[in-house]
């Protein structure tokens, strides 16, 4: 198989079809679907999600053809619709991405958000559409430059240089713009992507998606030799490590709702993601949830009455039908446009507390207005308009998790900088958020917070590699874990064990057999 160096990693483990492995991907997914005559309803959205004592039986579904209403009962209910990065003005993440999903989740009152506020900026988003440039491209050896076309990162990072993390290149790149030293233009100021380096033949064959794109919206074409084929790039939203808060099997706080992939906080990222991961993720968290849920989804029984599903089918009607004949004067465009430029002025890559103070007041403000939106196209059906003021009001309530996770937590961890509060402080701040909405009225998410465990660790948490060292407070339990993980490790040496009974020994952790079973490294022999 081939891999390639990418950011973050000290060894190329990073497995790739060219630059486009997501496609790849897809097209495997759709093949296997299509083989076994899956169903696919398409251009159907969740409007409610149907709950009733603790308990999920699936959710109301409009068409967004005909407008129609429809009950889908379920035994199990599977959410894996993404991530929240469209509550940003700039960002690389596909149209739908707007959390609405995980906002009818949040809507239930029981399921909560996790970690919303750990958001990741990739480094090289195309000027100005926002369409990535693949880690891929630096990992093959491209680099960024200035106006003067000089190349900084090593100024900046000496060992890892462009590879260093997302979150740090992303820094990096912007501390340098503000030094005066980014590109002018008509979309705001950018730095260049260089691939030029790697020769025609190399980019042709291994970083052809990126030339496309840049070919087809840039007009560049990046094999060309020297500036001219520069690319422009800047740090744009890609990645959200948080959101609907789940147990390692995908279970969510309300029973029988389960969540996969990018929209579940279920700890595989932490505060921040290496690249490749998310990728992996899909994979993993489809065999393993999808394996779990498929296990729930035979034991499980029926017991709603048709009585409550109709009830929630009803209830979407009533505010369906509330907001077409909603006489306020607020313009849905207007206030999703102001939302998306605050969560990228005043919650974007470095953040402060009074900034961020700002930004949760008129966040809260747009939400209060949002209330009061006038849709002017009064069809049920084949309506834009409508369907951006419902998903309007399901961002607001996202982005207001984000803000206000942020603001609170007075630390700075992976992805979230404090730039007020520059350390990691794993002393007061080693857990997760958890935000919830129990009641429909209120303006603002509850926030509570679910403290991790230093003792039952692999690894305690430690310097991340890169930076000022010693920037982090230790936990008052690190050295006492760090001297029972070093016993336990002796002991299982001296036992003759192996790396498996190491694991078992330091972190036991629950899954499936089958999926236990033993690989084999290069350079090992068993």
């Amino acid at each position: 198989m081939l891999s390639r160096d990418f950011g973050g990693t000290k060894k190329w483990r990073t497995c790739f079809t060219a630059d486009a492995t997501g496609h790849t991907m897809l097209y495997t997914v759709a093949n296997e679907a299509l083989h076994h005559n899956v169903k696919i309803e398409d251009r159907k959205e969740v409007i409610a999600l149907i709950h009733h004592g603790g308990k999920c039986y699936g959710a109301v579904v409009r068409d967004l053809i005909t407008g129609e209403l429809a009950g889908y009962v379920s035994k199990g209910t599977l959410l894996a619709t993404g991530g929240y990065g469209r509550v940003y003005k700039h960002t690389t993440n596909a149209v739908i991405c707007d959390g609405s999903g995980i906002a009818s989740a949040l809507e239930t009152g029981i399921a909560k958000l996790g970690n919303m506020e750990a958001v990741q900026f990739h480094p090289t988003a195309l000027v100005p559409s926002g369409i990535l440039m693949t880690e891929g491209c630096r990992g093959d050896g491209g680099v960024l430059r200035d106006k003067d076309g000089y190349r900084f990162m090593p100024d900046y990072e000496p060992e890892k240089k462009e590879l260093a993390s997302r979150d740090v290149v992303s820094r990096r790149m912007l501390e340098h713009i503000k030094k005066g030293k980014g590109v002018p233009s008509p979309y705001g100021e950018h730095l260049w992507l260089d691939i030029s380096i790697l020769g025609r033949a190399h980019i042709e064959k291994n970083l052809r998606d990126v030339q496309g794109i840049a070919k087809t919206f840039a007009g560049i074409d990046p094999a060309d030799e020297g500036s001219k084929g520069w690319v422009p790039v800047k740090p744009m939203q890609h990645y959200s490590m948080g959101g609907l808060r789940t147990d390692c099997k995908g279970h969510t706080h309300l029973k029988g709702l389960f969540c996969a992939g990018e929209a579940a906080c279920w700890d595989l990222h932490g505060f921040n993601r290496l690249g490749g991961n998310s990728v992996s993720e899909a994979v993993v968290a489809g065999m393993i949830i999808g394996d779990y849920f498929a296990q729930h989804c035979k034991s499980a029984e029926l017991d709603i009455s048709t009585h409550i599903v109709e009830n929630f089918i009803h209830a979407s009607e009533d505010y369906l039908h509330h907001l077409l004949h909603n006489e306020g004067k607020e313009d849905v465009y207007v206030i999703r446009e102001r939302m998306r430029e605050i969560m990228d002025e005043k919650v974007g890559v470095f953040r402060e507390g009074k900034v961020l103070e700002e930004a949760l007041n008129e966040l809260e403000d747009l939400y209060k207005r949002s209330k009061n939106i006038q849709v002017k196209n009064k069809k049920l059906h084949n309506n834009p308009e409508l369907e951006d003021t419902y998903r309007t009001q399901k961002m607001l309530k996202i982005a207001l998790c984000v803000a206000k996770g942020a603001l609170d937590r007075t630390e700075s961890r992976g992805a979230h900088t404090r730039i007020d509060h520059p350390k990691r402080d794993d002393a007061n701040w080693l857990n997760r958020t958890l935000a919830s909405w129990p009641d429909p009225n209120q303006t603002l998410p509850t926030l509570e917070y679910e403290p991790l465990d230093i003792m039952k660790m692999e690894i305690s948490p430690d310097f991340r590699g890169y930076g000022a060292k010693g920037n982090f407070i230790p936990h008052p339990l690190k050295e006492k874990r760090d001297a029972e993980i070093a016993q336990i490790t002796e002991e299982i040496k001296a036992k003759g064990g192996n790396r498996y009974d190491l694991q078992e020994a330091l972190m036991p952790f629950e899954l499936q057999e089958k999926y236990k079973a033993k690989n084999i490294r290069l350079g090992e022999e068993s």
